[in-house]
This record gives structure tokens, C-alpha cells and sequence, in this order.
């Protein structure tokens, strides 16, 4: 795998770009970087999304709605706005893909056929569950784990919601504001590895090696976490 192979659509001419990733690739061998994250790379992917308002107002120019918005119902209320959807790394629980749709984009849809579906139970239904029945008892124990695993897609989005208070869209069309709640997820990913983080920074001192060496001791102090 290289870098050029990353749909950036690098043409053989000496551009900006290429020299910057030329430059990188003497810094961090792309080839070892690529060996060294591999192993860790996420093999289990919890899905899920999350609303995002989007102001109705049609005070602007063209006296309308931003059209690539879409209206859906989620109980008995409705919501005009877009729909973040995210792929959590099942151990970790941090971020590892994230797309944005119109409102009404089903879930399952987005997801695709090449996900392999277990829904949680709601809580209302398992809550009635009789614990004396073996096999009802068995399915409140699969319940609580596939509960305790959808808890992890979950976290991002009260950390996008909360902490970061992205409660509405900032922008017109979906492009753009796809570009932002990316940032922001990439950034809270760091916000829930912080203090993983911090206490790999707080024994670089200890360190010897390369620079790749230090890079493969902070990605395994997460996968290890």
C-alpha cells in the first residue's frame, strides 16, 4: 500500500502535495507506519447514528430551506436537519468512520448489506423477561453484552453533543458540515483517549528507540487499555 493509492488523486507531476507526502514518507516511512497499525487496525465495528438539527428557517436569498435537509420522524416528533452516522471500533470505542446523509437515510441502508446486524433489545422488553425460564434467563445475559457493546457507539456522540455542544449544523449542504462533524469526531476521539494519552506522554521519557518505536508503545497502551 502506498500513499498515492488513497484515492488523493496524485498525478505523476511535482505538486504541492506530492512533495508534502514525499516529505512525510522521510519522516515516518509510510510502508512501516502502515505495518505497525495494521494489527490494530479495527475488527469488530459497532454502527450506529445520531440526528443533527438544522435550522427551518427560509430567511436567506432563495426564501427556502436548505434542500439537501430532509424531515423524519424519530417517535412522536419530527426533525428537519441531517444524520451523522459512525463506525466505533468495538474495543476501543473510538471513531474509525463516519458519513453524513439527509435525515430520512435509514440506518440499515447506510450500513449496507456487508454489516452482519445484532440488535440490542430495548430495555422495556427485557425488563419483562422471566429470570427463572433457563432460556429467557440466557437471552437477559446476551441482552445486557450486546447492550453493554452498543454503549461504546454511543459515548461519541454524547461527547459531540455535550462537550463539544454540536447540537445544530453550522452550514449549508451536507458537504461542508460532513467536513466538520469528522473534525469534531476525530477530536473526540482524543478527548476519550486523553488520559490514556497523557500518561504515554508522561513516560516518554523513558522511551528509547526511534520515533516509530514510541508511535507502536502508545497505540498498544490503547489497544491493551
Amino acid at each position: 500500500m502506498k500513499q498515492a493509492n488513497l484515492g488523493l488523486n496524485l498525478s505523476s507531476k511535482r505538486t504541492r502535495k506530492r512533495e508534502f507526502l514525499d516529505e512525510m514518507n522521510h519522516v515516518v516511512p509510510w510502508a512501516a507506519l502502515v505495518e505497525l497499525i495494521l494489527p490494530y487496525y479495527p475488527a469488530g465495528t459497532v454502527v450506529d447514528a445520531t440526528l443533527i438539527n438544522t435550522p427551518s428557517s427560509t430567511k436567506n436569498a432563495k426564501g427556502e430551506r436548505d434542500p439537501e435537509m430532509h424531515q423524519t420522524q424519530k417517535g412522536q416528533q419530527w426533525y428537519f436537519g441531517m444524520k451523522a452516522h459512525i463506525g466505533v471500533d468495538a474495543d476501543s470505542g473510538l471513531v474509525h468512520s463516519v458519513r453524513g446523509t439527509a435525515a430520512n437515510v435509514n440506518d440499515v441502508v447506510e450500513g449496507k448489506a456487508a454489516v452482519n446486524w445484532h440488535v440490542a433489545m430495548q430495555y422495556s422488553k427485557r425488563k419483562v423477561l422471566n429470570k427463572d425460564n433457563a432460556q429467557e434467563a440466557l437471552s437477559d445475559q446476551i441482552e445486557r453484552i450486546k447492550g453493554s457493546i452498543r454503549a461504546k457507539v454511543e459515548h461519541p456522540f454524547r461527547v459531540l453533543k455535550r462537550q463539544f455542544g454540536y447540537v445544530k449544523v453550522r452550514y449549508r449542504g451536507l458537504k461542508k458540515n460532513t467536513a466538520q462533524i469528522t473534525t469534531l469526531f476525530a477530536l473526540s476521539n482524543l478527548w476519550m483517549a486523553r488520559h490514556k494519552l497523557m500518561a504515554a506522554q508522561a513516560d516518554s521519557s523513558a522511551w528509547t528507540g526511534s520515533c516509530t518505536d514510541c508511535m507502536g508503545q502508545a497505540i498498544q497502551d490503547l489497544v491493551d487499555g
